[in-house]
């Protein structure tokens, strides 16, 4: 009979017993700290553990022995439909599927079940055998940890400055003895879903609070997204701060819209936050999430639906008639027609207004008083909230370089969980099996006060694709590299004649347009699943690039390796015969075989080419600059790969299409735009990227 126990971020949460037919369980309570007796997994606790772990142990136990037959050597291998990589034919890598299960084998024997997610890290390890794995670390930095049983203190209605009050569930290190700092997570989602994973921060010391944000699930108040956070995460500070049992030093963590709530929160300059946590954190509207560009995005409309209703309802995200959703005009009616029912916020939303108030109390960059508070920042380059890890790399750039600490990998927003996504695989070092550590050592030094040393490791990880490993830097963006430029050269129609426009560290000399004809009935597609809700993710673009509506400018084949680290601006001069109209820039990665994959992109709608404050009509055919910045990338073009820049106007499943009239994306009527870009010359139509290594 096998014995494994199984570990979340470093704390063991049971044992398991794997018979010839039979599975069985000790279970932790984590409220009393101690392991029960010895039970029958049932498939309703496998069910919860597959949630909660991402593994499912009735299954691993069942094909421990298939894993040991033929999980040997190094390369690829297929089993059970899955398939598995190794370098060094000890650590098998689960590819092509999210949370992968990584298995770890010594001697022919499964010794270790290994996954990593966005926040944390679980594994299932043979008993004898942890020093093998991950838990190692753990165990070396805290050698005799103390741990303590969670104890639940109820249930709160904590009152908002206007009298609104937000449901608030507490949660307390038991016979801690004296007041203890606090973790707070603010969420949209129902603070009961998921708080088994927020226990770990309870057993090793810390006060937890979990928060419905306003207008969700049993808080009181309307719910209108980003809005109220910066004076609601205030409060909920101040209230925490009065309680007994609190240090007075609070952090906070969590990820997408429970990072955008610190930043808010953070905002407010509230004295007794002392350390955030940020993952894939949402953005301000105009940068970010909804109006990225001052264009309205499509591509969130899963979450929206998500959000739709008072609680959360995930499944509305699945649909298979996204295609005729998004084509509902007037978009006023969008909701009612697509769901059934008014969605105010939503409606809110889709009016086609200019930055103005409204949408300034949801940015969290511009309302910030300037208190610098100790933040891990933790992202991706395919995340889809990835403008906002940029606005909060802005607004720690100046801070001590203790106080700030930066994780970037090749991950989309669902974070580090991934060897493969969509057009790209990474290599065996792509995923992190650290984070959680890193988390623990940083609440430990900013809100225990404990000197870990963390303040003085590399303030910038990232990872580089292509290279296919991880590097460090003193900042963002990154000091070492050198700001480039590549110009837009020739005819730009890559499908008329077979050839591109060319991509050249050189000015050309001669002023020359490229044309091409935007139609908002048939505008070219941007690659996404709507149903995935990842917006940003790595794309074959070959097929699409051959479209007549998408200009293309492609270097020279590379005669040696060229790495491009960090954010990327288009400056574009453009004309238009329409008032108004969208430019969307991708920037693609061309290998040997002319496949073109997405690295980056951004967008601008023109009428806000001097600032999204006040729209200004594009008067016909008069030249203007635009300057579009990009989402962040680390790529290693390689030797005999191509850089590639594609200039279009239209990108179906992300953003709703401009209607080329004064009335932008919200308009019935339509008109064709005969949209040009202007190089050479006077016309130093242009990408501004950072180059790692000289070239």
């Amino acid at each position: 009979m096998e014995r494994f126990n199984f570990y979340v971020s470093g704390i063991l949460y049971g044992k398991l017993k794997f018979d010839s037919d039979q599975t069985f369980l000790r279970k932790l309570d984590v409220f009393t700290g101690e392991l029960g007796e010895w039970e029958i997994l049932t498939e309703q606790d496998n069910r919860f553990y597959q949630s909660f772990l991402k593994m499912d142990f009735l299954s691993i136990a069942k094909k421990a022995g298939l894993y040991e037959e033929n999980l040997k050597g190094t390369g690829e291998i297929v089993l059970d439909g899955q398939r598995y990589t190794s370098d060094d034919g000890r650590n098998y890598l689960q590819r092509d599927v999210k949370f992968p299960n990584n298995k770890l084998m010594e001697q022919g024997r499964l010794i270790a079940v290994v996954c990593p997610a966005r926040e944390m890290v679980t594994v299932l390890v043979k008993e004898g055998f942890e020093d093998r794995t991950v838990l190692n670390i753990w165990r070396q930095t805290w050698p005799e940890e103390r741990l303590y049983g969670v104890e639940y203190a109820g249930s709160f209605d904590v009152p908002m400055r206007d009298g609104i009050k937000l449901s608030t569930d507490i949660y307390l290190p038991k016979n801690a003895g004296q007041p203890v700092p606090a973790v707070l997570v603010r969420t949209p989602y129902g603070k009961e879903d998921g708080r088994e994973s927020y226990y770990r921060y309870v057993q090793r010391g810390y006060a937890v609070v979990i928060q419905d944000v306003r207008g969700r699930n049993e808080s009181e108040g309307e719910w209108m997204p980003n809005w109220y956070e910066v004076e609601d995460g205030d409060d909920a500070l101040n209230w925490i701060a009065s309680r007994d049992w609190c240090s007075k030093r609070i952090g906070m963590v969590g990820g997408s819209y429970l990072g955008y709530v610190q930043w808010a929160a953070a905002a407010s300059g509230n004295p007794y936050l002392k350390a955030l946590i940020s993952v894939v954190c949402a953005g301000s509207p105009f940068v970010d999430s909804p109006r990225r560009g001052g264009s309205m995005e499509s591509g969130t409309l899963a979450w929206a639906f998500a959000v739709s209703r008072k609680k959360f309802c995930p499944e509305l995200m699945e649909r298979d008639d996204w295609e005729e959703v998004l084509n509902i005009r007037p978009l006023s009616e969008l909701p009612k027609k697509a769901l059934g029912y008014e969605v105010p916020f939503l409606t809110k939303w889709l009016e086609d207004s200019d930055y103005n108030e409204f949408w300034r109390r949801s940015n969290w960059q511009e309302r910030s008083k300037g208190a610098k508070i100790p933040a891990l920042i933790q992202s991706g380059w395919f995340d889809d909230n990835g403008m906002g890890t940029t606005e909060a790399l802005e607004l720690v750039h100046d801070f001590p370089a203790g106080m700030r600490k930066v994780v970037l990998g090749p991950w989309q927003h669902s974070g580090n969980s991934r060897y493969d996504l969509h057009g790209v695989s990474f290599g065996s070092q792509a995923l992190r099996f650290d984070l959680d550590h890193l988390y623990f050592r940083w609440f430990e030094r900013y809100l225990k006060g404990i000197e870990n040393g963390i303040d003085r490791t590399a303030p910038v990880e990232y990872y580089t694709v292509g290279e296919e490993r991880w590097k460090t830097a003193e900042n963002w963006p990154v000091p070492d590299t050198k700001v480039t430029e590549l110009y837009l050269d020739g005819e730009g129609r890559a499908n008329s004649s077979g050839g591109d426009g060319r991509l050249a560290f050189e000015k050309p000399g001669k002023a020359l347009a490229d044309t091409y004809e935007y139609d908002p009935k048939a505008p070219a597609v941007h690659i996404i699943d709507m149903s995935e809700n990842e917006i940003e993710v790595p794309e074959d673009y070959t097929e699409e690039e051959k479209r007549q509506d998408i200009l293309c400018y492609t270097s020279d084949i590379l005669d040696r390796d060229l790495t491009i680290t960090g954010d990327m601006t288009a400056e574009l001069y453009i004309s238009s015969d329409a008032p108004d109209t969208d430019f969307i820039v991708r920037v693609t990665d061309v290998d040997e075989s002319g496949r073109s994959v997405k690295l980056a992109d951004g967008i601008l709608s023109a009428r806000y080419r001097n600032g999204f404050e006040k729209a200004e009509s594009l008067e016909k055919d008069e030249i203007v600059c635009l300057r579009i910045r990009t989402t962040k990338i680390s790529n290693c073009f390689k030797k005999g790969h191509r850089i590639r820049v594609t200039v279009t106007s239209g990108a179906k499943n992300f953003v709703f299409p401009n209607s080329n009239t004064k009335e932008g994306y919200n308009s019935a009527k339509t008109v064709v735009a005969r949209n040009q870009v202007w190089h050479g010359g006077n016309y130093g139509s242009k990408l501004i990227v950072r180059v790692e290594e000289g070239y």
